[in-house]
């Protein structure tokens, strides 16, 4: 098992921590739990800004600025980066300004390249969080967790929580980013020399297969893997095969790096 942390505002020495978690949207560290209970070395989920115990953004946001506040939290030295849905964008930010920090990326659920029809979607769903916040969230609740699920009812709830729980200016700000980031990072992911891994599941409405292709076509070398069954929130939904493709990549590329996995 791995030792896990989470962090809000400081970093902690490379030494103790190689994998890094970056979590979505109006979520905070505590969504991957159940991913790192799973991983066979140390981990740490930080809380983007304006979320969990990070203070609330009162200003509009880009996903460089987003970036910038993640990049002073992380741990010393080169990370095995993985990011969530707007996590995911911030940490193919990194990947591509920052190469130094990022040993390795892994975009999981992420947005990428959306078309004319993807973008009006989300706009349509940023313009409803800001005329109806807690319609907006239930909203996502029921794409994320349809009827059928496997997901326990109390992750559920915790999830609702979580999200009713967020300053509703602080929201808007980063989903504004979420909904917009991906055509700021989109010209530049072919700059990314990090091994990358894109995936999500088959029936994510919103961060599809065919994004995760996309953004495997724009980073070379990096794969896309599509999980069988599953939805958008893969790191409660279906940890385990997460975790199996996540060290499946890191495996790939590091298995001959000193220490890796030990």
């Amino acid at each position: 098992m791995s030792t896990n942390a989470a962090l809000g505002a400081d970093a902690v020495p490379a030494s103790e921590t190689g994998i890094v978690l970056l979590h979505g949207v109006g979520l905070d560290h505590t969504m991957w739990r159940a991913v790192q209970d799973l991983l066979p070395r140390a981990s740490v989920a930080i809380d983007l800004p304006g979320h969990g115990a990070q203070p609330p953004l009162r200003t509009p946001q880009t996903l460089a600025s987003l970036a910038d506040d993640v990049l002073r939290r992380l741990p010393d030295g080169p990370v095995d980066l993985v990011g969530f849905s707007l996590g995911a964008l911030i940490a193919q930010h990194l990947a591509r300004f920052r190469p130094d920090r990022v040993r390795s990326l892994a975009c999981v659920s992420s947005v990428c390249r959306r078309t004319e029809p993807e973008r009006a979607a989300v706009e349509a769903r940023l313009r409803t969080a800001h005329e109806a916040f807690v319609e907006s969230a239930e909203a996502s609740i029921e794409r994320w967790y349809p009827a059928g699920t496997p997901v326990p009812a109390g992750d559920i709830e915790a999830t609702r929580r979580t999200l009713l729980a967020n300053d509703v200016e602080s929201y808007l700000h980063a989903y504004a980013v979420f909904a917009r980031g991906d055509a700021e990072i989109a010209g530049e992911l072919s700059g990314i020399t990090a091994p990358t891994l894109a995936v999500t599941g088959e029936l994510d409405p919103g961060s599809t297969p065919d994004m995760s292709r996309r953004l495997a076509d724009a980073i070379p070398g990096a794969r896309a893997e599509i999980v069988p069954g599953a939805r958008h929130m893969l790191p409660l939904e279906a940890p385990r095969a997460l975790v199996a493709a996540l060290i499946t990549h890191l495996d790939h590329h590091y298995d001959t790096r000193e220490g890796a996995f030990a």
